[in-house]
């Protein structure tokens, strides 16, 4: 008789677990696995993980090598959040490949400027040089919003949808556009006049925003919220207790510190 209470306790437990989100292993501690892009995250999320780690929840961070895998392993369960994209990036994703991800919590905006290894100022271009930028849709939309804003080129007025490249209206300097994979935007910069990078990119290859970037992203670029990195998970655990106390642990003081210490101009708190 209590052999078989006890298994229904346990049943009762397993399943109270499942409903809140407390995962746990053999050893009583959560584990979760959470996807990021470039080493610069691991520097923002060490602080989560050392405080989650305290209150006996292990963060093991999956580093993929670019934008187009966190996504689909967060979709099949191979990891149970990302943090790599914003709002355009996770919805155009979704809309794509059919994924249901839905946004947890919001994490920084993320300066996107422009980069060159043979010209000081975008004033300095000439007819016909070229500019890199990041070849994946949403991507690329932002990197020609930058563009525009250096005064460039200018586009022509869209509604709901993307800026692509056939939406530059004016473009008195007969730029070319080249369009690579957004992690390799910085190793062709030899190659081009110039080049639009994301931020967490332009760190691992030695870059500051502030420093190096020959024109500084901002705010005023943007209509809504759209470019605002958020973290991911599948949208059937949008209410799960566990992951919501990871974003919790990472919308602190100690992250915002890290981003002030570290990354200089290159990351703004967005949950504040």
């Amino acid at each position: 008789m209590k052999s078989s209470l006890g298994k229904i306790f346990l049943a009762v437990f397993a399943l109270v677990c499942f409903l809140t989100g407390v995962t746990e292993a053999a050893d009583g501690r959560a584990k979760v696995k959470v996807g990021i892009v470039g080493e610069s995250d691991e520097e923002i999320w060490a602080p989560v993980v050392k405080k989650l780690a305290n209150e006996g929840v292990d963060v093991e961070l999956v580093n993929f090598s670019d934008y187009t895998l966190p996504n689909a392993a967060l979709d099949a369960g191979e990891i149970d959040l990302n943090a790599f994209q914003h709002y355009n990036y996770l919805n155009n994703e979704n809309k794509t490949h059919g994924y249901k991800l839905s946004a947890i919590g919001e994490t920084y905006l993320s300066a996107m400027c422009v980069y060159s290894k043979k010209i000081k100022s975008v004033k300095e271009l000439k007819k016909g040089d070229k500019i890199a930028i990041p070849n994946d849709a949403v991507n690329t939309g932002r990197a020609l919003t930058v563009l525009q804003g250096a005064g460039v080129f200018k586009l022509k007025p869209v509604e709901n949808k993307l800026y692509e490249t056939t939406d530059i209206e004016s473009n008195p300097l007969e730029i070319e556009i080249v369009p690579v994979d957004a992690a390799q935007v910085p190793s062709v910069l030899p190659d081009v006049a110039a080049g639009v990078i994301n931020g967490n990119y332009a760190l691992d290859f030695g870059l500051s925003p502030t420093k190096d970037s020959i024109f500084y992203d901002n705010l005023n670029f943007y209509k809504d919220k759209g470019y605002v990195n958020v973290i991911a998970v599948r949208t059937q655990d949008i209410d799960n207790a566990l992951y919501k106390k990871v974003v919790k642990a990472y919308q602190s003081e100690d992250v915002e510190k890290v981003y002030k210490e570290f990354f200089e101009g290159s990351y703004l708190p967005a949950w504040k």
